[in-house]
């Protein structure tokens, strides 16, 4: 591909890992949430359809499961075998979480194996429902826990480094840095968001297949009803995320805006190109909405590129990245709102192709939306891979053969992916919804 360099290949082959691993992991963290929803309701209202529907999101949500195991077992792995000098110092203070996260994922797995077979096994259908309240935990949990481990990669505390070695050592303070709560916020909702979006997104496209079950009509009405609530509190806690990056990572979000000059009434950038002078070209300026993002003030200063070595400027095509993440959130939040609006009012038909043509398409962006995230989070910390200790250059394996476990890697992958879809096309082809219902006397 190019010339040899592990710092490279250990680049790549990390970030299409997690890359790949963040859409199973995202999907694992919400959809025990969902089915948890459709159970309860379905108990509650004494109503088939949604425990059907909670039934067959289940089945699905195991063969994720699977994949995520072994794309995560495989980050575990690359972790020790490409960032060796990272880890000797900073896996004393982030072993801790990253313990809690297996843990957590076992706690998990547990209660999801007794839950899947002991369907119509209780008289108090309760029961069956209160197994999977630690599915739900663990999932958050696991979430939870790793993504502190990404905190502390952005926000180093409670260790002391000194030439190298590590002191002073409090796990619960690099746990709960100050990067923690937007980081973590930000994962867990948009990760609820993502998921109601991807079952909408199948629910939408069986109804304009013409498949006008009402089982269809409730599970859309569940999905972006969820989907509305994380919407908001997706667009709400990137608000605060802004404000922590203002304080904390300036240049990281300077380089997301291609904010290059110390100013006050900042403005913020959507789109453009930037010649060869760094002269921001075809870009749409919202006056005044960066200081605003930043510090809550639309007078309020916000620091530049200007203001930091060259050396240690993230690369400004995060700006791209940040956009995408923040374009599709405001179109998912647009149409989910606009469906509860219309189904609440009932002025429109929330059934309408056009609603559900825009729902069908937002299940894919909000897969590309959680990708961007990450690109931009990870990118955008560069060239750290511990802000302020340690470069990724400094963290990174010095071994031979990277490129043939990147190869060896991406064959995985491919297998994995043609596996995963070739199982779930035949779990639901082979037993579609409308011959579940018949045998249960469903209408």
């Amino acid at each position: 591909m190019f010339e040899y360099d592990p710092v490279i290949y250990s680049r790549i082959l990390t970030g299409l890992t997690l890359g790949y691993h963040v859409i199973f992991a995202t999907i694992g963290v919400g959809i025990p949430l969902l089915i948890a929803l459709a159970e309860w309701i379905g108990i509650k209202r004494n109503d088939e359809h949604y425990r059907l529907l909670a039934r067959r999101w289940a089945r699905g949500f195991v063969i994720t499961v699977a994949i995520g195991v072994v794309t995560g077992t495989a980050i575990g792995l690359q972790l020790s075998l490409l960032w060796p000098n990272f880890m000797q110092v900073a896996g004393h203070a982030i072993s801790l979480p990253m313990f809690m996260e297996t843990f957590a994922f076992f706690f998990e797995a547990i209660f999801l194996g007794i839950y899947l077979y002991t369907w119509d096994r209780f008289k108090n259908k309760m029961y069956h429902f209160y197994l999977l309240i630690p599915v739900v935990i663990g999932a958050s949990m696991s979430g939870f826990f790793i993504t502190t481990v990404n905190a502390f990669m952005n926000a180093p505390t409670g260790v002391e480094i000194q030439n190298g070695v590590v002191t002073n050592i409090n796990p619960l303070a690099a746990m709960f840095n100050p990067a923690t709560p937007t980081k973590v916020a930000h994962v867990l909702s948009s990760a609820y968001l993502t998921s109601a979006f991807v079952l909408a997104a199948i629910a939408a496209f069986a109804l304009l297949k013409g498949k006008d079950h009402v089982y269809h009509k409730k599970a859309l009405h569940l999905t972006m009803t969820v989907a509305a609530v994380f919407a908001v509190a997706t667009a709400l806690i990137g608000d605060f995320s802004g404000k922590y990056l203002a304080e904390y990572q300036p240049e990281k979000l300077a380089a997301a805006e291609w904010h290059f000059e110390t100013s006050t009434e900042a403005p913020l950038i959507l789109g453009g190109v930037l010649d060869e002078d760094q002269n921001i070209r075809y870009a749409l300026e919202i006056p005044y909405a960066l200081s605003i993002l930043a510090h809550g003030s639309p007078s309020a200063e916000v620091i530049g590129l200007e203001e930091f070595p060259q050396d240690e400027l993230p690369p400004l095509i995060v700006h791209y990245f940040f956009d995408a993440m923040v374009g599709i959130g405001m179109f998912l939040a647009l149409v989910s709102v606009a469906y509860v609006f219309i189904q609440r009012t009932k002025r429109w038909n929330e059934h309408n192709r056009l609603l559900l043509w825009a729902i069908f398409i937002g299940g894919p962006l909000s897969i590309i939306a959680i990708e961007m995230g990450w690109f931009f989070a990870e990118l955008g910390r560069q060239p750290w891979i511990l802000v302020g200790y340690m470069t990724t250059a400094e963290g990174a394996t010095t071994s031979a053969h990277v490129d043939l476990m990147l190869y060896l890697f991406i064959g995985l992958y491919l297998i994995l992916t043609i596996t995963c879809i070739t199982v779930l096309r035949k779990l639901f082809s082979s037993n579609p919804v409308e011959r579940e219902l018949k045998d249960r006397g469903m209408e």
